[in-house]
Parts: C-alpha cells; sequence; structure tokens
C-alpha cells in the first residue's frame, strides 16, 4: 500500500512540474530577465530598422537595365552624346551616374575621365555603406549587454543568499537559469546583426562589381572608332 501512495505521489509531483513547464511562456521567460531585457529590445528594433532599410536601399540601387550600356554605347559611337547623357541623367542607380561623370568628361585624357568616374564610384559606395557600422556595432555590444544583465542578476543572486542565508538548490538554480537569459539573448541579437551586417556587405559587393564593369566597358567604348 505504501508503495502505491509511493508512486501516486511521484505521478502527482511529475504532473505539476510539467503543468508549470507549460505554463511558462517565451514572454514571460523573457520578462525574467530583469531591466536589462529593455536596452537589448531596442538594439534589435534598431539592427532590424538599419537591415530593412539598407537592403531596400542596395535593392534599389542595384537595379539597371540590361540594354543600358548597349544603349549608351549606340549613342556615343554614333556622335549622339547629348542623347546618351540624358539617358543616363535620367536613369536613377549608381552605375548611371557613373556614366553621367564620364560622360560630362568625353573630350578630356582617359586618365582624367577615369578619376572622374571612380570619385563618383566612392561617393556611391559611401552611400551604400551608410549606417551599416550601426549593425556592426550592435553585433558587438548586444552580448557585451546580456552578459553585463547576467553578471548583475548573479551579484543581486549571491547577495541574496548571504543576507539571508537561503542558498537551497532550487534558490540558485532557478536564480541562475532566469539570469542566464540576458545573456542568451543578446547573443542572439548580436548574430542577427552579424548575419545582417555580412549579406548586405555581400549585396554591396555584387553593386560594385557592376559599377566596375560598366565603367570598364565605358572606357572601351571611348576607345573605339566612332561611325
Amino acid at each position: 500500500m505504501f508503495y502505491f501512495l509511493q508512486i501516486d505521489s511521484l505521478q502527482q509531483a511529475t504532473n505539476t512540474v510539467a503543468a508549470a513547464a507549460e505554463k511558462i511562456s517565451m514572454w514571460s521567460l523573457l520578462q525574467k530577465g530583469g531591466w536589462i531585457m529593455y536596452p537589448l529590445y531596442g538594439l534589435l528594433i534598431v539592427a532590424i530598422f538599419v537591415f530593412v532599410e539598407r537592403l531596400m536601399a542596395i535593392r534599389k540601387a542595384s537595379r539597371i537595365e540590361p540594354n543600358f550600356m548597349n544603349i549608351i554605347r549606340d549613342n556615343i559611337m554614333s556622335g549622339n552624346v547629348q542623347a546618351a547623357r540624358n539617358i543616363a541623367k535620367n536613369t536613377n542607380n549608381p552605375v548611371a551616374r557613373i556614366i553621367d561623370k564620364g560622360i560630362q568628361r568625353i573630350g578630356k585624357p582617359l586618365d582624367a575621365i577615369e578619376k572622374s568616374m571612380e570619385n563618383v564610384g566612392k561617393l556611391e559606395m559611401y552611400s551604400m555603406e551608410r549606417n551599416l557600422n550601426i549593425l556592426s556595432l550592435i553585433a558587438g555590444i548586444a552580448p557585451m549587454f546580456g552578459f553585463l544583465g547576467t553578471i548583475v542578476g548573479m551579484v543581486q543572486l549571491f547577495y541574496g543568499i548571504a543576507s539571508t542565508g537561503e542558498y537551497t538548490l532550487n534558490t540558485i538554480a532557478g536564480g541562475i537559469y532566469t539570469k542566464m537569459i540576458t545573456s542568451a539573448t543578446g547573443l542572439i541579437i548580436g548574430l542577427i546583426a552579424y548575419v545582417g551586417h555580412n549579406f548586405l556587405s555581400t549585396q554591396i559587393d555584387k553593386t560594385a562589381n557592376k559599377m566596375e564593369a560598366a565603367s570598364a566597358e565605358f572606357i572601351d567604348i571611348l576607345q573605339e572608332p566612332t561611325r
């Protein structure tokens, strides 16, 4: 009889623990991280905003008509430089602005033309890379914020144990796992920012390659004999 009572008690305890575990939602778990979670939430919001804003800007900058350079070549080769410039001027992307600067310098030495186009290319790169350093900063400081929250929580935990004298296993384990939430959150946010930064950098490199290819093609056009 006593054996069956033990089994019933053990089963009830197990069910109670399982029910308590099921009641813990993700939001409740995050709330246990304390006040340090709010700066982490702010960093996450900033990281998402910067990523979306830069992604839209970079994708807009990378759009270019497949026949754009062919049209520019046809107009320049036929001597219709003004038409080529109008097309480049009315096209809103970095490649077109670089070509427009090159068209404006037609008649000058090739070195001067290349230098002018290179300067415009640097400005376009700076425009695309704007605010990317924010993602890099968040990738570095978010884990540090999370670790700081864990350290502060651990200090509070052990201070409470020293003050009250209560140092049961449940008290220590419960305090430690709740304070580790900040470290985990900080690492996740840092990882998101890091991946976002590297993804955007890759997209910028692809656009930069298009700019370099268009610049080289334009210089080749200028070296071809006119019709």
